[in-house]
C-alpha cells in the first residue's frame, strides 16, 4: 500500500499516519526525518544534501526525491510507504511519479484530510489552551500567528497538488472534522475499495 497524505497543518495526518503504520507494518516516511538519517549514513544523496544545508541551501527535489527513492528500496518498506509531507508542491509530485515509474512502482492512492480552515484554527487555540491549562509547554505549531502563517504557506504551495492527484483519478477526500476515529473508519473504507482495485 503506497499512500500519501495530504492536508493542511492540523488537519490530523500524523495521528492517522501513526494508526496505519500500526496497521498495515508499513513506514511513515517523513522528508526530514529521511534527510536527517541519510545525512547521519552518509549516502551519496545525504553527502549531497549536507553540503547545500552546510551552505545555507533549500534542498533540491532532485535530492529529496533520490533520498526517498533510497529509503524505499530498504526491506520494511517492501509493502509499501506512506508519505506525509511530501511533495509540497507540483514539481515535487512530477518527479515523485517520474521516479516511482522508474522503479516499476505505482501509488495506490493519495488521501486527502479536506478540513474547514477557520475551524481549523479555532482548534489550534483549543489546542494550545489545553496544553497550558495542563501545565504542558505550547508547541510552537500551535501558536496560532505561527499557525496562520503555515497555513497560508499550506494554501500558497501544497494545495496545488490536489487537483493534480484528483485528474489522475488518485484522490480520495476524507472529511478531516470527524471525530479522530471516523476519520480512520473513512481511511479504512477507502483503502478496502483500493484493495479491491488492485
Amino acid at each position: 500500500m503506497r499512500l500519501i497524505l495530504v492536508g493542511p497543518p492540523g488537519a490530523g495526518k500524523g495521528t492517522q499516519a501513526t494508526r496505519l503504520v500500526e496497521k498495515y507494518s508499513i513506514p511513515q516516511l517523513s522528508t526530514g526525518d529521511m534527510l536527517r538519517a541519510a545525512v547521519a549514513a552518509q549516502t551519496p544523496v545525504g553527502l549531497k544534501a549536507k553540503e547545500v544545508m552546510d551552505a545555507g541551501g533549500l534542498v533540491s527535489d532532485e535530492i529529496v526525491v533520490g533520498i526517498i527513492r533510497d529509503r524505499i528500496s530498504e526491506d520494511d518498506a517492501e509493502n509499501g510507504f506512506i508519505l506525509d509531507g511530501f511533495p509540497r508542491t507540483l514539481p515535487q509530485a512530477e518527479a515523485l511519479d517520474q521516479m516511482l515509474e522508474e522503479n516499476g512502482l505505482k501509488l495506490n492512492g493519495v488521501l486527502e484530510l479536506r478540513v474547514d480552515h477557520t475551524k481549523l484554527v479555532d482548534r489550534i487555540v483549543k489546542r494550545a489552551e489545553e496544553a497550558k491549562a495542563a501545565g504542558q509547554p505550547v508547541r510552537k505549531d500551535d501558536d496560532p500567528e505561527v499557525f496562520k502563517q503555515r497555513l497560508e504557506a499550506y494554501n500558497r504551495d501544497t494545495a496545488v497538488v490536489v487537483p493534480y492527484y484528483e485528474k489522475t483519478g488518485l484522490l480520495s477526500v476524507i472529511d478531516g472534522m470527524q471525530a479522530i476515529d471516523e476519520v480512520s473508519a473513512s481511511i479504512e473504507t477507502v483503502l478496502q475499495g483500493l484493495d479491491e482495485k488492485v
